[in-house]
């Protein structure tokens, strides 16, 4: 036999085989994870269809819980039974067999025999409390059925209120259900995108957890728009958006109270409501149009019209590429119109008692939905007026300039100045809410009325909370020459709004009005830090969905 050791060429096919063989051991390996792997789901699968099974037949308490066919909720009969809202279960309730309906928010096991569920309707919670007893009719297949339901699930629930021995930190309700009968109407798959308790913590948690060598998860922004149906859930959300709704209400009643009329204007226009490019263009049965960035020119043809004094809540759009914490590309436009006998301070006044009125009505009949928005954002409260504040666009540029920040004389305040300017005059006036007025002719929209006396500036205002723009309004040119020659000036091409033009003709008395942004509003009066907070479905320069 030969010794002679491998050639050259022959050590590579050693290697090739060494490899192989490795290969080979290293996929037997792979495989027999993979096995047990496979087996370990497998049995995970089988006991999570186990608990999920209604009962087996020796639970004589089977027709007490289970999941509910869907065609038993197609609409099939009306019951007759009556529903209690978590939120109204308090002591007085305390004895009584109650039925409720709500979303599991918790599930804790304690033994075979008892786990806690936490059920929560809209801003409120309870504690479900079952116990295996033959006396309640409740099995350990029920407390079993009840623990592997997956967070979110919708459930119905029967049972008795009891009060606890000792308070409750974890729900809003007081008082305790003690389970009797549970049913799944709806189960939410096992793993949410985004888990409720992150979306719902505040700053002061993760400030703390943080000291403590914690890590916690933090939803951002996109996250939460991207599953806005989950985000809307949390406490803080459900609040915003009931300021958002009171904020609208009182608007409505407080112009109606005051003799204006509700009107609907076209959001389909032919021309630019506002001057400028920022709209956004579509064919309508192929004539050229864009989509109304305000409801301008509307309201004051209703002025013509005879109305005096109206008012509109709708969407408003705006095709800026504005990706800013304050701007939407759609948002929801407040705005009224009225007319004015002497001067246009008469606008200012209405919308001083409006806005009195609002943040009066928010600060004594909202204070359960502020509180739950300050624990996840925490924020100082408003402070404003009873009169509030006016200054000319003039004295807040020397405020300014006292405190060292240099403005052009007939430009725009930029967003650090208008903040600047908020602070100087909280510290000076002790209010965060504020008009300033007689802005320059060269910073407002072509139909605004310039001054009489000095033609560079004109009657016109703007009103700011917490230093951040809200309201743009001023009275209006009613002449249709001067209003031609002021669109012709801002660059407008008048034949796209003839009609409008044309409606001042016919004689039209002097007006004015204003346009206020509803989320902004919110967005302000809560201190929040971004507009998407306070927009359910906010529409940005880089969103189309949800």
């Amino acid at each position: 036999m030969s010794s002679e050791p491998p050639t050259a060429a022959s050590a590579p096919a050693a290697d090739e085989l060494a490899a192989d063989l490795s290969a080979a051991t290293l996929s037997k390996k792979q495989q027999k994870k993979d096995a047990r792997k496979a087996e370990k789901a497998e049995k995970a699968a089988q006991r999570q269809q186990q608990q999920q099974q209604p009962a087996d037949a020796e639970d004589p308490f089977a027709a007490n819980y289970g999941d509910v066919p869907v065609e038993e909720i197609q609409s099939k009969a009306i019951s007759g039974r009556s529903w209690t809202k978590i939120g109204d279960l308090d002591d007085a309730a305390a004895g009584r067999s109650v039925l409720i309906r709500g979303a599991t928010q918790a599930i804790r096991p304690v033994s075979k025999k008892m786990a806690f569920v936490v059920l929560r309707q809209s801003m409120s919670t309870v504690q479900c409390v079952l116990v295996a007893s033959a006396d309640a009719g409740v099995s350990t297949q029920m407390v079993r059925f009840a623990t592997a339901l997956s967070k979110e699930s919708i459930v119905d629930v029967e049972g008795v209120v009891s009060l606890p021995k000792e308070p409750l930190k974890a729900t809003t309700q007081q008082v305790e259900i003690q389970v009797r009968k549970i049913y799944c109407i709806n189960r939410a798959i096992p793993t949410l995108p985004i888990n409720l308790e992150d979306a719902a913590r505040s700053e002061v948690e993760f400030e703390k957890a943080e000291q403590a060598g914690e890590k916690l998860v933090r939803v951002g922004q996109d996250t939460r728009l991207n599953y806005r149906a989950i985000d809307l859930r949390t406490p803080a959300n459900q609040a915003i958006f009931r300021i958002q709704c009171q904020v609208e209400n009182k608007f409505r009643e407080f112009l109606l109270s005051k003799d204006f009329v509700g009107v609907h204007t076209p959001k389909l226009i032919s021309g630019s409501s506002e001057g400028g490019a920022a709209v956004f263009k579509l064919l309508y049965n192929g004539q050229p149009a864009c989509l109304a960035q305000s409801p301008q020119l509307y309201k004051q043809m209703a002025i013509c019209g005879g109305y005096e004094r109206v008012f509109e809540v709708g969407p408003v759009f705006r095709a800026e590429n504005s990706n800013t914490h304050r701007h939407l590309c759609e948002f929801v436009g407040l705005d009224a119109e009225m007319e004015i006998k002497e001067h246009y301070f008469e606008v200012c006044d209405i919308i001083d008692g409006l806005f009195v009125s609002i943040f009066k009505h928010l600060t004594e009949n909202c204070k359960k939905e502020l509180e739950t928005i300050n624990r996840q954002y925490p924020f100082e409260p408003l402070q404003y007026l009873e009169k509030t504040l006016k200054l000319t666009y003039e004295e807040g540029i020397q405020m300014l300039k006292e405190a060292g920040t240099e403005i052009e004389p007939m430009g725009d305040l930029n967003t650090e100045a208008e903040k600047k300017l908020g602070r100087l005059v909280k510290e000076k006036y002790g209010t965060d809410f504020f008009i300033l007025y007689r802005y320059p002719l060269a910073v407002r929209p072509f139909y605004t009325m310039p001054c009489y006396d000095n033609s560079a500036y004109t009657n016109s205002f703007d009103v700011f909370i917490r230093g951040e723009e809200i309201i743009s309004g001023a009275q209006r040119i009613h002449t249709p020459e001067l209003l031609a020659k002021r669109a012709t000036e801002c660059g407008i091409d008048v034949s796209t709004i003839s009609a409008y033009i044309e409606s001042f003709s016919y004689g039209a008395p002097p007006h004015g009005g204003f346009g206020v942004g509803l989320e902004r509003v919110v967005m302000l009066f809560c201190a929040l830090n971004n507009i998407r907070k306070t927009s359910m479905f906010p529409r940005d320069p880089q969103r189309l969905v949800p």
